[in-house]
């Protein structure tokens, strides 16, 4: 299987959890609830962290002017989504790191030379997830 490819297979598979918390927080009750509540949110930081770092990663192959800025705005991202996280309170935590997904994504797509299906994926990839965190936001507005 090639990189593209295995890619593209992670990058679609990692939509799942998002949904499936968000099944797990509209049907279950008590502590398997509240476990998708914390898994939703805690799993989000980590795809954030991931996707940051991945940005820290691009910039260490290629030396550019933009490189020194980049990697500190890939840092700051991180500790945004650890920020948001500190707040204890999952649906202003998950408004945060939606907001830093689109960030993310904005920055990404501005400063970075992607090839075009790799872009194409990661803005439908977003979309997803902001999809996903929206869901997960309305099952709080109506459920709390």
């Amino acid at each position: 299987m090639s990189s593209r490819v295995t890619t593209q297979l992670l990058g679609y598979s990692g939509l799942l959890p998002f949904f499936g918390f968000c099944i797990g927080f509209s049907v279950m009750e008590d502590w398997p609830r509240s476990l998708s509540i914390q898994g939703f949110v805690i799993y989000s930081l980590a795809i954030f962290a991931f996707l940051a770092g991945a940005l820290w990663g691009q910039e260490q192959r290629v030396e550019s002017a933009s490189s020194v800025s980049t990697l500190v705005v890939s840092n700051g991202l991180v500790l945004f989504g650890v920020a948001s996280i500190l707040t204890a309170q999952a649906m202003m935590a998950s408004v945060f790191l939606m907001l830093g997904y689109f960030a993310l994504l904005w920055y990404e797509v501005r400063i970075s030379q992607l090839e075009v299906w790799y872009r194409r994926m990661r803005v439908r990839l977003t979309t997803g997830v902001v999809i996903a965190h929206l869901l997960f936001i309305a099952l709080h507005i109506t459920r709390a």
